[in-house]
Protein backbone atom coordinates (compact mmCIF):
# COMPACT_ATOMS: atom_id res chain seq x y z
CA UNK A 1 0.00 0.00 0.00
CA UNK A 2 3.06 2.14 0.24
CA UNK A 3 2.24 5.66 -1.40
CA UNK A 4 -1.39 5.36 -2.31
CA UNK A 5 -3.50 8.10 -2.03
CA UNK A 6 -6.18 7.91 0.66
CA UNK A 7 -9.14 9.82 1.50
CA UNK A 8 -10.97 9.11 4.73
CA UNK A 9 -13.74 11.30 5.57
CA UNK A 10 -14.64 12.07 9.13
CA UNK A 11 -11.21 11.62 10.66
CA UNK A 12 -10.66 13.82 13.02
CA UNK A 13 -11.44 11.54 15.88
CA UNK A 14 -12.60 8.06 16.77
CA UNK A 15 -13.01 5.40 13.59
CA UNK A 16 -11.72 7.37 11.29
CA UNK A 17 -8.56 8.40 13.23
CA UNK A 18 -7.86 5.39 13.58
CA UNK A 19 -8.28 4.36 10.03
CA UNK A 20 -6.09 7.14 9.23
CA UNK A 21 -3.21 6.15 11.71
CA UNK A 22 -3.36 2.20 10.45
CA UNK A 23 -2.73 3.86 6.68
CA UNK A 24 0.00 5.81 7.86
CA UNK A 25 1.56 2.74 8.90
CA UNK A 26 1.17 1.41 5.69
CA UNK A 27 3.18 4.61 4.67
CA UNK A 28 0.19 5.73 2.81
CA UNK A 29 -0.68 9.42 1.29
CA UNK A 30 -3.77 10.46 3.74
CA UNK A 31 -6.23 13.28 3.52
CA UNK A 32 -7.58 13.54 6.99
CA UNK A 33 -11.06 15.62 6.08
CA UNK A 34 -12.95 17.30 8.99
CA UNK A 35 -15.81 19.56 9.78
CA UNK A 36 -15.69 21.82 12.52
CA UNK A 37 -12.78 19.77 14.55
CA UNK A 38 -9.62 21.62 13.18
CA UNK A 39 -7.28 21.00 16.06
CA UNK A 40 -8.36 17.70 16.15
CA UNK A 41 -7.95 16.76 12.79
CA UNK A 42 -3.78 18.30 13.12
CA UNK A 43 -3.41 15.70 15.51
CA UNK A 44 -4.90 12.92 13.18
CA UNK A 45 -2.43 14.61 10.59
CA UNK A 46 0.56 14.16 13.26
CA UNK A 47 -0.19 11.18 14.34
CA UNK A 48 -0.40 9.59 10.62
CA UNK A 49 2.68 11.19 10.18
CA UNK A 50 4.34 9.76 13.02
CA UNK A 51 3.63 6.10 11.40
CA UNK A 52 5.26 6.47 8.88
CA UNK A 53 2.66 8.24 6.40
CA UNK A 54 2.70 11.49 4.80
CA UNK A 55 -0.89 13.36 5.87
CA UNK A 56 -2.80 16.81 5.01
CA UNK A 57 -5.74 18.28 7.12
CA UNK A 58 -8.66 18.89 4.12
CA UNK A 59 -11.87 20.99 5.65
CA UNK A 60 -14.79 19.85 4.20
CA UNK A 61 -18.48 19.67 4.94
CA UNK A 62 -19.53 16.52 3.21
CA UNK A 63 -23.37 17.38 2.63
CA UNK A 64 -21.90 20.48 0.54
CA UNK A 65 -20.94 19.57 -2.65
CA UNK A 66 -18.81 22.49 -3.98
CA UNK A 67 -16.77 22.21 -0.67
CA UNK A 68 -16.40 17.98 -1.42
CA UNK A 69 -15.28 19.24 -4.73
CA UNK A 70 -12.91 21.59 -3.56
CA UNK A 71 -11.58 18.75 -0.85
CA UNK A 72 -10.53 17.07 -4.06
CA UNK A 73 -8.42 19.67 -5.72
CA UNK A 74 -6.67 19.87 -2.98
CA UNK A 75 -5.65 16.57 -2.50
CA UNK A 76 -4.99 16.45 -6.23
CA UNK A 77 -2.64 19.33 -5.87
CA UNK A 78 -1.22 17.56 -2.98
CA UNK A 79 -0.98 13.92 -4.15
CA UNK A 80 -2.55 13.50 -7.26
CA UNK A 81 -5.52 10.98 -7.91
CA UNK A 82 -7.26 9.05 -5.03
CA UNK A 83 -6.61 5.66 -4.82
CA UNK A 84 -8.68 4.83 -1.92
CA UNK A 85 -11.81 6.87 -0.56
CA UNK A 86 -13.21 5.74 2.41
CA UNK A 87 -16.85 7.31 3.48
CA UNK A 88 -16.53 7.78 7.50
CA UNK A 89 -18.22 10.99 7.96
CA UNK A 90 -21.19 10.22 10.32
CA UNK A 91 -23.54 12.00 12.80
CA UNK A 92 -26.22 10.64 15.19
CA UNK A 93 -29.05 12.46 16.35
CA UNK A 94 -30.98 10.13 18.92
CA UNK A 95 -34.91 10.28 19.61
CA UNK A 96 -37.57 7.75 19.69
CA UNK A 97 -40.13 7.86 16.11
CA UNK A 98 -42.87 9.19 17.75
CA UNK A 99 -40.70 12.34 18.82
CA UNK A 100 -38.16 12.65 15.77
CA UNK A 101 -38.79 15.83 13.63
CA UNK A 102 -38.15 15.99 9.92
CA UNK A 103 -35.14 18.13 10.96
CA UNK A 104 -33.55 15.34 12.99
CA UNK A 105 -34.15 12.81 9.75
CA UNK A 106 -32.95 14.97 7.33
CA UNK A 107 -29.59 15.82 8.98
CA UNK A 108 -28.29 12.21 9.46
CA UNK A 109 -29.27 11.17 6.22
CA UNK A 110 -27.57 13.79 4.87
CA UNK A 111 -24.13 13.51 6.49
CA UNK A 112 -24.49 9.27 5.95
CA UNK A 113 -26.00 8.99 2.35
CA UNK A 114 -25.67 12.79 0.71
CA UNK A 115 -22.34 12.63 2.22
CA UNK A 116 -21.44 9.29 0.53
CA UNK A 117 -23.04 10.13 -2.59
CA UNK A 118 -21.09 13.26 -2.88
CA UNK A 119 -17.32 12.48 -1.99
CA UNK A 120 -18.16 9.19 -4.57
CA UNK A 121 -19.42 11.05 -6.97
CA UNK A 122 -16.00 13.69 -6.33
CA UNK A 123 -14.01 10.77 -6.79
CA UNK A 124 -15.18 8.46 -8.69
CA UNK A 125 -12.86 8.78 -11.91
CA UNK A 126 -10.14 8.72 -9.35
CA UNK A 127 -10.96 5.05 -8.20
CA UNK A 128 -12.02 3.75 -11.63
CA UNK A 129 -9.02 4.92 -13.03
CA UNK A 130 -6.75 3.76 -10.15
CA UNK A 131 -5.36 0.31 -10.60
CA UNK A 132 -6.02 -0.56 -7.30
CA UNK A 133 -9.05 1.34 -6.64
CA UNK A 134 -10.88 0.92 -3.69
CA UNK A 135 -14.40 2.89 -2.44
CA UNK A 136 -15.08 1.34 1.35
CA UNK A 137 -18.19 2.69 2.77
CA UNK A 138 -18.25 2.62 6.94
CA UNK A 139 -21.96 1.41 7.79
CA UNK A 140 -22.76 0.51 11.59
CA UNK A 141 -24.68 -3.09 13.10
CA UNK A 142 -27.31 -0.79 13.52
CA UNK A 143 -28.32 -1.08 9.91
CA UNK A 144 -28.89 -4.55 10.13
CA UNK A 145 -30.86 -4.88 13.30
CA UNK A 146 -32.33 -1.19 14.02
CA UNK A 147 -31.40 -0.08 17.34
CA UNK A 148 -34.43 2.28 19.73
CA UNK A 149 -34.61 6.13 19.10
CA UNK A 150 -32.46 5.46 16.11
CA UNK A 151 -34.75 5.30 12.99
CA UNK A 152 -32.43 7.96 11.19
CA UNK A 153 -29.43 6.23 11.94
CA UNK A 154 -30.40 2.78 11.54
CA UNK A 155 -31.70 3.87 7.87
CA UNK A 156 -29.04 5.56 6.83
CA UNK A 157 -26.79 3.10 7.65
CA UNK A 158 -28.97 0.47 5.72
CA UNK A 159 -28.67 2.56 2.83
CA UNK A 160 -25.35 2.33 2.55
CA UNK A 161 -25.19 -1.43 2.02
CA UNK A 162 -27.48 -1.03 -1.18
CA UNK A 163 -25.23 1.63 -2.25
CA UNK A 164 -22.23 -0.13 -1.55
CA UNK A 165 -23.36 -3.08 -3.74
CA UNK A 166 -24.21 -1.13 -6.75
CA UNK A 167 -21.38 0.88 -6.63
CA UNK A 168 -19.17 -2.75 -6.68
CA UNK A 169 -21.09 -3.64 -9.77
CA UNK A 170 -20.43 -0.52 -11.73
CA UNK A 171 -17.20 -0.37 -10.02
CA UNK A 172 -16.09 -4.18 -11.88
CA UNK A 173 -16.15 -2.71 -15.17
CA UNK A 174 -12.66 -0.85 -14.64
CA UNK A 175 -11.37 -3.80 -11.84
CA UNK A 176 -11.80 -1.35 -8.74
CA UNK A 177 -13.60 -2.92 -5.77
CA UNK A 178 -16.53 -1.38 -3.44
CA UNK A 179 -16.90 -2.75 0.03
CA UNK A 180 -18.36 -1.83 3.19
CA UNK A 181 -17.38 -2.22 7.10
CA UNK A 182 -20.22 -2.62 9.20
CA UNK A 183 -19.07 -2.24 12.96
CA UNK A 184 -20.38 -3.31 16.17
CA UNK A 185 -20.16 -1.36 19.71
CA UNK A 186 -16.68 0.14 19.52
CA UNK A 187 -15.07 1.89 22.08
CA UNK A 188 -15.14 5.67 20.88
CA UNK A 189 -16.61 8.77 22.82
CA UNK A 190 -19.70 8.17 21.45
CA UNK A 191 -20.07 5.10 23.10
CA UNK A 192 -17.83 5.56 26.38
CA UNK A 193 -20.48 8.43 27.08
CA UNK A 194 -23.51 5.96 27.45
CA UNK A 195 -24.26 4.97 31.24
CA UNK A 196 -22.64 2.30 32.28
CA UNK A 197 -25.82 0.10 32.52
CA UNK A 198 -26.23 0.43 28.68
CA UNK A 199 -22.31 -0.32 28.23
CA UNK A 200 -22.83 -3.54 30.56
CA UNK A 201 -26.06 -5.02 28.31
CA UNK A 202 -24.15 -4.02 25.34
CA UNK A 203 -20.75 -6.92 26.60
CA UNK A 204 -23.70 -9.00 27.82
CA UNK A 205 -25.45 -9.37 24.25
CA UNK A 206 -21.92 -9.71 22.61
CA UNK A 207 -20.48 -13.40 22.30
CA UNK A 208 -16.90 -11.80 23.00
CA UNK A 209 -18.08 -10.05 25.62
CA UNK A 210 -16.34 -6.64 24.87
CA UNK A 211 -16.10 -3.37 23.12
CA UNK A 212 -14.38 -3.30 19.85
CA UNK A 213 -11.29 -1.14 19.64
CA UNK A 214 -10.97 1.11 16.66
CA UNK A 215 -8.13 -0.49 15.83
CA UNK A 216 -9.82 -3.81 15.09
CA UNK A 217 -12.18 -1.99 12.22
CA UNK A 218 -9.01 -0.53 11.18
CA UNK A 219 -7.27 -3.51 10.28
CA UNK A 220 -10.34 -4.64 8.79
CA UNK A 221 -10.42 -1.11 6.30
CA UNK A 222 -6.96 -1.09 5.52
CA UNK A 223 -7.32 -4.72 4.28
CA UNK A 224 -9.76 -4.05 1.78
CA UNK A 225 -8.03 -0.76 0.85
CA UNK A 226 -4.80 -3.14 0.10
CA UNK A 227 -4.15 -5.34 -3.25
CA UNK A 228 -4.58 -8.84 -0.86
CA UNK A 229 -8.42 -7.52 -1.05
CA UNK A 230 -8.68 -7.76 -4.87
CA UNK A 231 -11.02 -10.64 -5.46
CA UNK A 232 -13.14 -8.79 -2.59
CA UNK A 233 -16.20 -6.69 -3.63
CA UNK A 234 -19.70 -6.10 -2.85
CA UNK A 235 -19.39 -7.44 0.49
CA UNK A 236 -20.36 -5.92 3.73
CA UNK A 237 -17.76 -7.07 6.77
CA UNK A 238 -19.20 -7.25 10.13
CA UNK A 239 -16.76 -6.15 12.73
CA UNK A 240 -18.78 -6.70 16.02
CA UNK A 241 -17.89 -9.53 17.93
CA UNK A 242 -20.72 -11.94 17.23
CA UNK A 243 -23.26 -9.51 18.08
CA UNK A 244 -25.66 -10.43 16.06
CA UNK A 245 -25.59 -14.61 16.16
Amino acid sequence: MQGKTCVVTGSSTGIGRGIAERLGENECQVAVNYRGSEEAAHETVERVEDAGGTAIAVRADVTDLDAVEAMRDEVHDAFGQADVLINNAGINQDVKFEAMTHEEWDTVLDVHLDGAFHCTQAFYDDIAASEQGRLINISSIVGKGGNFGQANYATAKAGIFGFTRTLALELAREGSTSNCVAPGFISTRMVEDLPDRIKAEIREDTPLNRLGDVREVAEVVCFLASDRSSFITGEIIDVNGGKDL
